[in-house]
């Protein structure tokens, strides 16, 4: 199993970033449908269950989705994949500004899974067991620092319209973010995102894993920067808003995976 804790900084305030992310999370899985593959949304609906961690979050929004991605993990996987494995499940319960989603295949069973646990803090990425480790979980625990305005991204992920060191948000007066900008910004805001990943299969274990963990990093570097650069256009908005928004996107995403051809984030 890898641990790695990722810290992604964004220069919004804790209450911002719960619209944002929900709001670049519809917009985002357009972005990833469509050929026959990309995101299902099977259930999005309210949960109250037992408290989900440290004795709280108990309550918020639970969303289950199929991601189908024949071309969106490592060719790898692909070649050896009988068909219809390349399906993953995910069950996500949000009790902001706590989240956890694990993500599951039904071909791999109990030899595959990803765990990302979200706990979103007022500060510059300085809390050192957000997630109240273990002292074995620390000494496995790897952290990266995500920076969204000077970390480097793919050529392919690159779009000037979603490059902070550019965008400047008419609303909030917010950006464009400068080389230091870390230390001299506020608001600013922490997602602690702690990733559990197993992969069980003989040979290709620690490959697949630190496949999975890399392509982690890119996503979260890229919706880091969507969500800060598309600021002007969901601040403000309500919770309300971000409900109609996401019924809306189930029936685009279910017309979508019909039709057009394959898009988003493809694995060579």
């Amino acid at each position: 199993m890898i641990i790695k804790e990722f810290r992604v900084i964004l220069p919004v305030t804790v209450e911002e970033y719960q619209i944002g992310q929900l709001y670049q999370t519809a917009e985002r899985s357009k972005n990833e449908t469509g050929g026959g593959e990309g995101i299902e949304i099977v259930t999005n609906e309210p949960f109250s269950a037992e408290p989900l961690f440290q004795g709280g979050y108990a309550e918020g929004q639970h969303t289950s989705k199929i991601f189908h991605m024949q071309s969106k993990v490592p060719r790898m996987i692909r070649a050896l994949a009988p068909s219809g494995a390349l399906e993953v499940f995910e069950e996500a319960h949000n009790a902001y500004p706590y989240c956890r989603t694990v993500i599951t295949n039904p071909y791999m069973a109990d030899n595959f899974v990803l765990r990302i646990e979200s706990l979103h803090l007022a500060d510059n990425g300085e809390t050192e067991n957000a997630h109240c480790l273990s002292p074995a979980e620390l000494a496995q625990r790897e952290v990266i620092i995500i920076d969204i305005a000077n970390d480097p991204v793919a050529a392919s992920d690159y779009k000037i319209e979603e490059d902070p060191t550019k965008f400047h948000s008419e609303k909030t007066g917010r950006g464009p973010l400068g080389g230091t900008w870390r230390k001299d910004t506020q608001p600013i805001m922490c997602c602690y995102k702690l990733v559990k990943c197993e992969f069980k299969w003989f040979g290709l274990q620690t490959a697949v894993e630190s496949r999975i963990m890399k392509a982690e990093r890119r996503l979260f570097t890229s919706f880091g920067r969507q969500v800060f650069c598309t600021l002007d256009k969901w601040h403000g908005m309500t919770m309300d808003d971000i409900r109609k928004i996401e019924d809306e996107t189930k029936r685009e995403l279910d017309q979508l995976r019909k039709e057009g051809q394959v898009r988003g984030m493809v694995e060579k």
